[in-house]
């Protein structure tokens, strides 16, 4: 049953803005994140309040339960977790769910006693002006933003001692598979968050390190829908009970145990492909419309002899921001690509910074000799410039390539520029002409450009 806000007490107001443009679900980054690579990795929905005091100030975790429903490739997951002010006073307190940089919100509400909060879209700017001013009269109001891609993060006031607070979070993840399974991995924990990139202190709010014990209740439940039967379902995480493997319908469940389930993330591993290539189509019928998903699956593995010959395109980052050890690593994973090759493959390597220069006028074959020269051009290699990616990659596309020719850019890159639309727009305009792969390596990488990259 749908929830709907009690505006008539005059008490309530939940103001959630979309970072859409102008309409927006509210969901902001605030500086209380370590720093980037630590807060990029999903972790558990948790309150943090707001205090000087977080001794006396205390609004602890109750339980948790998990729903998640998965159709293909997109879970739908449902978040239920309860709290309770046991401290002495009303407290401001921000709900935090650092999630995975595929995952999107699409509905919250939050319960206090018999006050219920439920979500509305508006102009960020209205949005912030109306949450301090029922603030400033006391009344209980909430607050949700976004800023990043991963972070979600809401603030609740007015949260009055005794409060029971119960907060359902609803939101879809894309699920993208790796050596041909897929994964879904729910956060259960939560790690350290500090007031500034520089501070110390941890702010207020529960802190569990992966494997400590937890007193706080946790239920999972997981459906798995697909077009095409699944071949193995399992978890490396946790003692799962599974019914309907080998069908296009599974449930997944906790076993019972003796042993917490909500000190390490839960992680849920599954299978479509086969010994050959498999496609299914599922249906979903709406009020106004009906949707269907179509999914092709291709074999866990495919011979050699199947694949054709491919030419090879690495696009190297050599700039300032690489020099030292992401240049090093780099160099590593350019020695495994350039010795995983054919020898019916052909490759050329381009080296980038402020300006750009091939190892060769054209792709050579991938033989011994042309890979141990490219690898030895490598190793000479030291950071230094700016990182000009549009013109290097400008210059690949402007490259001939035969029309029966497959050809595949590699680049590899920190990621540190700001052209980012530059660069998918380049992409784009030329997807008839290359697959484009994209590996981020360094100190605190760009996702936003590695990732829209790869898509």
């Amino acid at each position: 049953m749908p929830l709907h806000p009690l505006t008539r007490t005059g008490r309530v107001m939940w103001c959630i803005l979309l970072s859409l443009f102008s309409a927006v679900l509210m969901l902001f980054w605030s500086p209380a994140h370590a720093d980037d690579s630590q807060a990029l990795k999903a972790e558990s929905p948790y309150f943090a309040v707001n205090s000087g005091e977080p001794g006396t100030d205390r609004l602890p975790l109750k339980s948790t339960q998990v729903d998640v429903r998965i159709v293909g490739v997109i879970a739908d997951v449902t978040v239920t977790q309860h709290y309770r002010n046991e401290g002495q006073r009303p407290i401001e307190a921000r709900y935090i769910f650092p999630g995975s940089t595929q995952a999107a919100v699409h509905a919250m509400s939050v319960r206090l006693g018999d006050r219920l909060l439920t979500a509305r879209i508006k102009e960020k700017q209205q949005a912030r002006i109306e949450y301090q001013a029922a603030k400033r009269e006391g009344k209980t109001t909430a607050l949700l933003e976004q800023q990043r891609p991963n972070v979600f993060e809401m603030n609740v006031a007015n949260i009055l001692p005794g409060d029971d607070v119960a907060v359902e979070l609803r939101y879809t993840e894309l699920l993208t598979p790796r050596d041909a399974v897929y994964g879904f991995v729910f956060p259960t924990v939560v790690g350290p968050r500090y007031n500034s990139p520089s501070g110390t202190s941890p702010i207020g709010g529960a802190y569990l390190k992966s494997g400590e014990p937890s007193a706080t209740a946790f239920t999972l439940r997981i459906t798995l829908d697909t077009p095409v039967a699944v071949k193995e379902i399992v978890s490396p995480s946790h003692d799962v009970m599974v019914d309907g493997a080998g069908t296009t319908h599974a449930a997944v469940s906790l076993k019972a145990s003796d042993k917490p389930a909500n000190n390490r993330d839960f992680i849920l591993n599954y299978r479509l492909a086969g010994d050959r290539l498999e496609s299914g189509l599922m249906l979903f019928r709406g009020e106004n419309e009906n949707f269907f998903l179509a999914m092709i699956e291709p074999p866990k593995a495919v011979h050699s002899k199947q694949i054709n010959p491919r030419d090879y395109i690495f696009v190297v980052d050599i700039s300032g921001s690489m020099h030292g050890y992401p240049l090093d690593t780099a160099k590593v994973l350019m020695r495994e690509l350039l010795n995983g090759l054919r020898a019916n493959d052909t490759f050329n390597v381009m080296l980038f910074s402020g300006s750009s220069r091939m190892l060769s006028p054209a792709s050579v074959p991938a033989s011994r000799a042309n890979i141990d020269q490219a690898i030895k051009a490598l190793n000479t290699t030291a950071g230094g410039g700016g990182t000009e990616i549009v013109p290097a990659l400008r210059r690949i596309a402007s490259l001939p390539k035969a029309d029966d020719v497959s050809r595949s850019v590699v680049v590899v890159t920190d990621g540190y520029v700001s052209v980012e639309a530059e660069v998918f727009q380049l992409i784009r305009q030329n997807l008839n002409q290359a697959n484009v792969f994209a590996f981020g390596i360094g100190h605190s990488v760009n996702r936003h450009l590695i990732e829209g990259m790869a898509r």
